[in-house]
């Protein structure tokens, strides 16, 4: 049985980490350290000081090393695993493979474990749980080949790879649109997933097809800092950026 909580956040660490080469050759990508701390347990550490108290992980790569590290820390929150070491579910189907553990919150925050930020998650679900939507996908405005493309009124209607000039959209090709970054960090009510079947399939998918009848919205933030943390020059670059932040 689920415990009940207004909020739920999920932290996505089931990938395999294979850009980040030799550093997740015995591990996987949630236990390499920045700053001598696990990127997992900065994610959880931040997801705690904003205010989430259940928190639900996905393993896959190296999972028992996971467990045993959630098994040995004390954390102020109680923490639930979703295994998928028999068969990697990819983003939206670890998501949907999870949905019973957080059915019963009235939001769910997707935290993708290699993402280190200062975004006021806090507000931002309160925000959501106020608001009628069924969706938020927080968004920059920053350079990337990927973008999520969206209405004026900010409604998804598709997706672009603009390196190989890929579209898919949500219904036929749109005219005008704007495009932003997906930010590795969406919010939802907790049975929005509830219906798709359990197995390996894209999130952005899910919400393509979720935004024909769902209100599925860009969220666009604009954190001090916020660091994608899956090539090693980019772990260097957090690292030195965060080393000159004051404590």
């Amino acid at each position: 049985m689920s415990p009940q909580f207004d909020t739920t956040a999920m932290i996505l660490a089931a990938g395999l980490g294979t850009r980040l080469g030799a550093l997740t050759q015995d591990r996987p990508k949630a236990l390499v350290e920045l700053n001598g701390k696990p990127l997992l347990q900065h994610c959880i550490e931040n997801l705690i000081s904003n205010g989430f108290h259940h928190i639900v992980i996905n393993v896959h790569h190296f999972g028992e090393q996971i467990i045993d590290f959630i098994d040995h820390h004390h954390f102020d929150a109680v923490i639930q695993i979703s295994d998928e070491r028999d068969l990697l579910m990819d983003t939206g189907g670890g998501i949907v493979n999870a949905t019973p553990l957080f059915k019963d919150s009235k939001a769910v925050l997707v935290h993708n474990v290699d993402i280190i930020s200062d975004v006021n998650l806090r507000d931002l679900s309160q925000q959501f749980i106020d608001s009628q939507d069924d969706a938020w996908l927080l968004t920059q405005d920053r350079e990337t080949n990927r973008k999520l493309l969206f209405r004026d009124d900010d409604q998804l209607i598709g997706w672009r790879n603009k390196a190989d000039g890929n579209f898919k959209w949500v219904y036929d090709s749109f005219g005008e649109f704007k495009e932003m970054a997906f930010s590795g960090l969406h919010l939802f009510r907790s049975d929005l997933f509830a219906e798709f079947e359990v197995k390996p399939q894209s999130v952005i998918d899910l919400y393509l097809y979720l935004a024909k009848n769902n209100r599925i919205l860009s969220k666009p933030i604009q954190p001090n800092y916020w660091f994608d943390l899956g090539k090693p020059e980019q772990l260097k670059s957090a690292e030195t950026y965060l080393k000159r932040q004051p404590q």
